[in-house]
Order: C-alpha cells, then sequence, then structure tokens
C-alpha cells in the first residue's frame, strides 16, 4: 500500500491532484555491485579542483535526485553515504551537451542500477530547487546573489517517482540509506 504526499490546493482553494505515491522501502531490493574509486580528497584539494575545472570548462552544473520511500508509515530521503561520513543525494556533474535528466538517469543507472542503462528507466519529475556555489568555498545557497555575475557551480534538485517495486544495486564502498525528512532539516552535522 502507498502513501501519499498531496501538495494541496490552489489559492481558490481547489484540490489541484497533485500527489506522489510513495512506496514501503520493504517493496524495494537491495544489492551491491564492485566498489567505484572515490578520491580521497580535503575540502581543499576539492575547492582547488573545482577551480582548475572553473578555469577550463566554466561553471560547474550538477544535477541530483530527490527520492522518498514510506519507512514506520513517514516519508524517508534516500542518500548514499560514503566513508561514513560523507552524505549526498545521487546524482553528480554534467557533461558538455548532456540535458539535465538524461544526466540525471545516467547517474542513476551508473550509482544505484546493476549496470549503466539496465533495469526500468527513471522516472524524472520537476525540479524542486537550485543552490548556487558564488564563489570557490564550501557553502552552497539557495539563492544566486544579485551581485554575483559569474557563479562557480549550480546544483539542480529534481524528484524522481519510483515504481512500486525496483532492484537497486549500490557499489560495496557506499550505503543507500533512507534517511527520515524530519532528521534531515537542520542537521547538517548528520547528514551534510
Amino acid at each position: 500500500m502507498a502513501s501519499s504526499l498531496e501538495n494541496g490546493h490552489d489559492n481558490s482553494g481547489d484540490y489541484r491532484g497533485d500527489t506522489l505515491e510513495i512506496y514501503p522501502l520493504s517493496c524495494y531490493y537491495f544489492g551491491s555491485k564492485p566498489a567505484v574509486p572515490v578520491r580521497d580528497e580535503t575540502l581543499a584539494d576539492r575547492l582547488h579542483r573545482l577551480k582548475s575545472n572553473y578555469a577550463a570548462r566554466g561553471m560547474r552544473t550538477c544535477v541530483e535526485a530527490v527520492i522518498l520511500v514510506e519507512l514506520f508509515k513517514h516519508p524517508n530521503l534516500l542518500l548514499l553515504q560514503v566513508r561514513n561520513s560523507v552524505f549526498k543525494l545521487p546524482g553528480g556533474r554534467m557533461r558538455p551537451g548532456e540535458s539535465e535528466v538524461e544526466c540525471l538517469k545516467r547517474k542513476l543507472s551508473s550509482k544505484l542500477s546493476v549496470e549503466e542503462g539496465s533495469g526500468p528507466d527513471w522516472e524524472v519529475g520537476e525540479c524542486l530547487g537550485m543552490w548556487w556555489r558564488p564563489h570557490f568555498e564550501a557553502l552552497m545557497y539557495p539563492c544566486l546573489p544579485p551581485n554575483v555575475k559569474m557563479p562557480k557551480e549550480c546544483t539542480k534538485l529534481f524528484l524522481v517517482k519510483l515504481p512500486e517495486s525496483r532492484k537497486f544495486t549500490v557499489p560495496k564502498n557506499f550505503k543507500l540509506l533512507a534517511v527520515p525528512l524530519c532528521q534531515i532539516h537542520e542537521n547538517y552535522k548528520d547528514h551534510g
């Protein structure tokens, strides 16, 4: 049985019918595949790499997936855990000429499926928000300050709707966790 998250009513008070079906975590199957290389770098190393890439290619554009499941009758967000300390939404950097949806489907397949491009297609929904890195610093912001003309990075969050059942296959050096939404809010120390 699915749970529903509803977007509610429009300004006239009429129900709009925007409903997202989320299914229990028990409807999904989990496996592992060989580990993938992960850069072991400090924050300073990452910012230096961001500067080098910016000089070569310009602004970095990333896409990430917001994937919800139901656990104990509450919505949970699926997060990838890397090195027991870093939590992130599945996704990654776009290739030149690649659309946002193509990139997100490619990244989801490479990080959460048996083989890239295998299995059922991912249903990428609407863009939920954008986060900006205006300067070469660690923090990202939910809006771009008007005085910033050349941002360094933009990350777009997309809702990904899951089917009633699916197999997730995650690299052995990652963990796929279902984290309650109430633990995400203002909890950057635990979940990034």
